[in-house]
């Protein structure tokens, strides 16, 4: 049932908040602890609903795993150990669970069909399944296998090199995936360098992998042996702690234990070049993924350009930087994000949209947005569309509002976070 929320106006935020875990990194964490020999224990884990569909798709393929909360111990038996589950895999709202899953199944020997949600259902999956085909897996469905429902009938696969049209981790990721189970060498060239999370999980699970500025290569044959994964904070999620305690007057917070990825932190990067009060505290760059505490104070903002190798690293944080620059002086032009058509929502339109009822001054062009600022935002009455970032953008925009937001589908925030208001309230 559709949850529409009331959402104020709010004095000074301060305080310390840790973001949930990691969600890329939490998928993968089960993903690898269920294909290698061992167990796998997970602390952090994000216990969102698109992490719960991953948990949920292995425990149909076999493999028993123990979660309560933030705690996940998976019990593995190698990719041998995956057994053809006798339903439909259901993976909800999660892309990184479909496409991923994808490449772990094609070099299995069983069929699995596949599907999700409605948003699930719009999203194309001819990226993957192409190369998963070229590589010798048999993938059908909807459209000439580019909507779900989908069935993947695993065989031998061999190693390919293959060159992605379009810069994507999940894409990447699910060849890796196919790769570690083929004959010969599979090498992945990118346009423009990726978020690397499952290049890294793949060397803590005793794997090998070669990372080059452009290109990851990997060969086929290898066992993988389980560990324990502790999974940094989400700097997708903290990218909407951030943007508050930039915005709202008087700010001043610090999220704990942070992930800090390379690949990742384009939005400290923008935050920065926008003139944001930012700094990293206890910066650990000595584990597998390194992390930090970022405190971030209420800053006078001026406008940028986002664009070219920047995008993928903040790929998702490009809502949140619409808003960030409603309240910074002048332009920001937001380019060469054409992927965001096909994210949850088309979330160029939608952020155009919904950030239009506020007050904003904001224009969707092809492969972007461009935003006029500083605009004093109104209240009025908006929707996630059932896209968890677009929820959680419109929520800390209320922050700053003149008048009262009613939010629509505010349920959809679960999918990554579960506590945000909580955590957000805390701030208060």
């Amino acid at each position: 049932m559709s949850v529409k929320k009331l959402l104020t106006k709010s004095t000074s935020l301060k305080g310390e908040i840790k973001v949930p875990g990691d969600k890329s990194i939490s998928h993968r964490a089960v993903m690898f602890g269920s294909i290698s020999n061992g167990m796998t224990k997970v602390t952090n884990f994000l216990p969102g609903e698109d992490c719960l569909s991953t948990i949920s798709c292995f425990r149909s393929l076999g493999v028993e795993i123990e979660q309560s909360g933030s705690e996940v111990t998976i019990h593995g038996k190698g990719l041998d150990g995956l057994r053809r589950s006798d339903h439909t895999l259901y993976v909800g709202n999660s892309g990184t669970t479909i496409r991923l899953l994808m490449g772990i199944l094609s070099g299995l020997s069983f069929d699995t069909r596949l599907e999700g949600d409605e948003s699930i259902a719009k999203r194309p999956m001819t990226r993957v399944t192409i190369p998963l085909s070229e590589m010798g897996a048999k993938i059908t469905g909807k459209n000439n296998g580019e909507f779900t429902p989908l069935t993947v009938s695993g065989k031998n696969l061999k190693g390919i090199t293959y060159e992605l049209p379009v810069a994507s981790a999940q894409v990447k990721s699910a060849i890796l995936l196919a790769g570690l189970q083929a004959e010969g060498v599979t090498t992945v060239i990118e346009p423009v360098k990726t978020r690397d999370h499952t290049e890294r999980m793949i060397r803590q699970f005793g794997g090998s992998v070669e990372q080059h500025s452009d290109k990851v290569i990997v060969s086929g044959g290898q066992e993988l042996t389980g560990t324990n994964i502790e999974v940094p904070g989400d700097i997708s999620s903290a990218a909407f702690f951030l943007t508050a305690g930039a915005i709202t007057p008087g700010s001043e917070i610090v999220l704990k234990n942070v992930g800090l990825n390379p690949t990742r932190t384009g939005i400290i990067d923008v935050l920065r070049e926008m003139g944001a009060d930012l700094s990293i505290e206890n910066d650990d760059q000595s584990s597998a993924e390194p992390a930090g505490d970022i405190r971030i104070k209420y800053s006078q903002l001026k406008g940028t350009t986002v664009a070219g190798e920047l995008i993928p690293r903040l790929i998702d944080e490009i809502p949140v930087i619409a808003l960030l620059a409603t309240q910074a002086e002048g332009q920001t032009v937001i380019k060469d994000a054409a992927e965001l058509k096909v994210k949850e929502t088309n979330r160029i339109d939608t952020v155009v949209n919904e950030l239009t009822k506020l007050g904003a001054k904001i224009e969707a062009t092809e492969d972007g947005m461009i935003i006029e600022g500083k605009t004093n935002l109104k209240g009025g009455n908006v929707s996630t569309y059932g896209d968890h970032r677009i929820g959680m953008m419109l929520s800390v925009a209320a922050l700053i509002s003149s008048e009262e937001v009613y939010l629509e589908d505010s349920e959809a925030i679960a999918v990554s976070y579960p506590a945000f208001y909580e955590d957000l309230n805390s701030l208060k």
